[in-house]
């Protein structure tokens, strides 16, 4: 372990856990396991679990899965991998529902279905429909869903955001590509996470040009949409929607990052 952490130090932040993660993933068990009782012998496996990681290989893909908020979900190359940032988006809908719950949850860019999966987890009440243009990452989220139990309460389709919706949703959750066209990306995401998932024009923002009136059509009079955006975002994506006459608040990340924007119908 100690010259595993040595090795992956000068290419992640995070060497030692990563390095947890990884032989515990050889071995078979949960990284808790592993540290109950260190004194294991190391697979042959763990060598070439090492060598990918090496290779910038995102841990996440390599073992399959990625923790977020109560949820532990299985994840491809075909989906983004779900950030701890983006818990901020359900603590924003929890805060807004608080004296209630939405009965109908609407995701859209749902990818491995994080986001729209750890609403239903906290709302046992409500159901979800996850929309994706990717029918591999559609994939993903299906069965995310069926693993995790919400396959009942929990519908995907494949569209263009939500253009051939009809109807109204309590919460509409969305994470959007919306990175500059050419900006610079650490190599575990640049060269392993799909670019569909990241990218949005010369400057970001052509997903939330397409969203905004999406957005103030398929969101019901009280509810909430929550949108992520980049951290030097607020002042552009929030101009986008108040075209739409949609009242905007943004909330920041643990961090104190500017994370996502709240949006209401006046």
């Amino acid at each position: 372990m100690t010259s595993a952490t040595r090795l992956l130090a000068p290419i992640s932040p995070t060497p030692r856990l990563d390095a947890e993660l990884l032989l515990a993933h050889a071995l078979g068990i949960s990284r808790e396991a592993l540290l109950l009782d260190p004194a294991r012998a190391v697979p042959p496996a763990f060598e070439t679990l090492i060598a990918r990681r090496l290779a910038h290989e995102p841990v996440a893909y390599i073992t399959g899965t990625k923790a977020f908020w109560t949820l532990d979900l299985h994840v491809t190359p075909d989906v983004l991998i779900p950030r701890p940032d983006s818990e901020t988006l359900i603590e924003a809908a929890i805060a807004h529902f608080s004296a209630s719950a939405p009965a109908k949850v609407l995701d859209l860019g749902t990818g491995s279905g994080a986001l729209l999966l750890a609403s239903l987890d906290h709302w046992p009440g409500a159901w979800g429909l996850g929309v994706d243009r990717s029918a591999a990452g559609l994939a993903v989220a299906r069965g995310n869903a069926q693993r995790l139990r919400f396959a009942e309460r929990a519908c995907f389709v494949q569209g263009d955001w939500g253009a051939a919706l009809d109807g109204r949703f309590d919460l509409i959750l969305c994470n959007p590509p919306y990175v500059e066209c050419g900006a610079w990306l650490p190599r575990d995401v640049a060269d392993h996470e799909p670019a569909a998932a990241l990218f949005a024009g010369p400057e970001g923002l052509d997903d939330y040009r397409k969203l905004a009136p999406q957005l103030a059509r398929l969101l019901s009079p009280g509810g909430l949409a929550v949108v992520e955006i980049g951290a030097d975002q607020r002042e552009s994506v929030t101009s986008l929607m108040q075209v739409e006459d949609l009242a905007v608040q943004c909330r920041q990340d643990l961090a104190g990052r500017d994370r996502c924007l709240e949006l209401r119908r006046h």
